[in-house]
């Protein structure tokens, strides 16, 4: 049963993983390029699908840690490398679905198109700056689950 839970949790962390890596490097460039002139309808895409995600990224997090709990039975293994990675990766995800999608979003309907709102609108300027925070959340997300990955690697090969 423990390699049961030890294999689900890798599954986890590969399904969001993966989920991050098709997002960030397949459909959103293919949306925009697809869609290139209509770029406000590839942005809508590809922000139906970071939301999903996100909500994808959370479960699997939060199924992770209980199948940790569950195989350990130690609440200090959550509190190992492997675990705190699991936490910041829910954290990034939830700061950037909570705080920063949602602005993006009401940005969005503020201008009725980024692609035809003036380039020194402060609209567009706050919308590029929440992007950027976006883009930095999820490659902290993608950063902290390949650390776990070689943190869960290595705690195996310990054992």
């Amino acid at each position: 049963m423990l390699n049961i839970f030890r294999a689900l949790e890798f599954l986890g962390l590969s399904v969001w993983l993966g989920s991050d890596i098709f997002l960030s490097f397949v459909v959103a460039p293919g949306a925009f390029r697809v869609l290139a002139p209509n770029r406000d309808q590839a942005g809508a895409i590809v922000g139906f699908a970071l939301t999903k995600m996100h909500l994808l990224g959370i479960a699997c997090g939060v199924a992770i840690l209980l199948l940790r709990l569950l195989r350990t039975k130690s609440f200090a293994s959550l509190a190992a490398a492997p675990g705190l990675c699991v936490m910041l990766m829910v954290l990034l995800t939830a700061v950037s679905q909570i705080a920063v999608t949602p602005k993006m979003a009401a940005l969005r309907t503020q201008m009725g198109s980024i692609q035809a709102t003036a380039a020194d609108s402060p609209l567009l300027a706050e919308f590029g700056k929440l992007h950027q925070i976006s883009v930095t959340l999820e490659s902290g997300v993608l950063l902290a689950g390949i650390a776990c990955i070689f943190l869960m690697v290595r705690e195996l090969a310990t054992k």
